[in-house]
């Protein structure tokens, strides 16, 4: 066998050699039990879905030790997807903080075994709110599984390792359930990559995800004028000083889109000595409806538009069709988690991608 941070001639020593054997022995033992969890769904997930879909509160997850740690493993999904959750300490809820659970809001409860002494010492106070529970437990023959109005059975599973004894395939095949019971729901819920953005607004996922109207160039920084000007009247009464586009977009009376002329439109009319046509009507040399972008969408879409049309600007219309910005392959570069995506795009555009973000 050969080691991938060797090279092809060098042998693994036999400690390693077993160390890499126990690894795949684990990892295989885990995905045996997802395989098993697989086979096992049946109409009880439906009807968990259905519970937390309908339901106007929020979903209180509880659990103890490892189970507890999935647990708010799963709330950090479900409340990232679309569904109000919120981690409650079974320890914690019997000392007050079961203040916090209303006759609305749904209970999941974690634990393998179901028998963990202070997820049971909840259930009596919870079925005095009528709250009902949703446990993930092992089977439906425990004493947490009577109790719970909707059981969702991970199986009964050995942990993996030599002892058998940490909590390994157990929480893999709890967190695999929570996931996918926050991932049908937020389908469940219609939830969009728009929403998903609002949720995430710092960090390079936040910037991935920004609405167009939040980078898009406007203002100053944004030329429009009437296509019936001549292409000498948009250069001289549209030239500034500072960060510009490279692209002038053009409007009719009504104010609504007819057309897009970039620098290199101009470029071309020289290099092609048909510069006479700098003083007639910039519409006769433009680009008549151009590609665009409406300003709620993200600039993943933005990014993907530009690359499959082989443009290095894009027009941003209102519902009128009324430009209201425009995206400029140097934008790209303020967002830095999109740079490997801007320099993708600027190859396969044929684009000269910009050393610096000025225009």
């Amino acid at each position: 066998m050969q080691s991938p941070q060797h090279g092809g001639d060098d042998v693994i020593p036999n400690g390693q050699l077993t160390q890499l054997r126990e690894a795949r022995a684990v990892i295989q033992h885990e995905a045996d039990a997802l395989l098993s969890l697989l086979d096992s769904l049946d109409s009880s997930f439906c009807d968990a879905v259905q519970l937390i879909h309908a339901s106007t509160g929020t979903v209180i997850v509880t659990g103890v030790g490892k189970a507890g740690l999935i647990g708010q493993k799963i709330v950090a999904t479900m409340a990232s997807t679309g569904t109000r959750a919120y981690f409650l300490h079974p320890t914690e809820a019997l000392h007050g903080d079961l203040g916090c659970v209303g006759p609305q809001d749904i209970v999941l409860a974690l634990s393998n075994s179901g028998s963990t002494e202070e997820v049971l010492r909840l259930l009596p106070p919870l079925k005095r709110l009528d709250v009902p529970v949703i446990a993930i437990t092992q089977d439906r023959q425990n004493a947490l599984a009577r109790a719970a109005t909707i059981v969702l059975p991970i199986g009964r599973h050995k942990e993996a390792g030599e002892l058998q004894l940490a909590p390994s395939v157990s929480t893999t095949a709890m967190l695999a359930m929570g996931d996918a019971l926050s991932l049908v729901l937020s389908r469940q819920r219609g939830f969009t990559e728009t929403d998903f953005a609002g949720f995430h607004p710092a960090g390079s996922l936040g910037r991935k995800l920004q609405p167009i109207h939040e980078v898009m160039r406007q203002g100053a920084e944004f030329r429009v004028a009437c296509a019936t000007s001549t292409v000498r009247q948009v250069m001289i009464e549209l030239s500034r000083p500072g960060r510009r586009t490279g692209a002038v977009v053009l409007v009719k009376p009504n104010g609504a889109i007819a057309g897009i002329f970039t620098d290199s439109d101009l470029a071309r009319l020289f290099e092609q000595r048909r510069e006479h046509l700098v003083d007639g009507p910039i519409s006769a040399v433009m680009t008549v409806n151009p590609t665009t972008i409406r300003p709620d969408a993200l600039l993943p879409d933005a990014l993907q538009l530009m690359s499959d049309r082989k443009i290095s600007e894009l027009p941003v219309v209102d519902e009128h069709r009324r430009p209201v910005g425009l995206v400029d392959i140097t934008d790209v570069i303020d967002c830095a988690s999109l740079l490997e995506q801007a320099e993708t795009l600027a190859v396969r555009s044929s684009i000269p991608f910009p050393a610096s973000k000025s225009a």
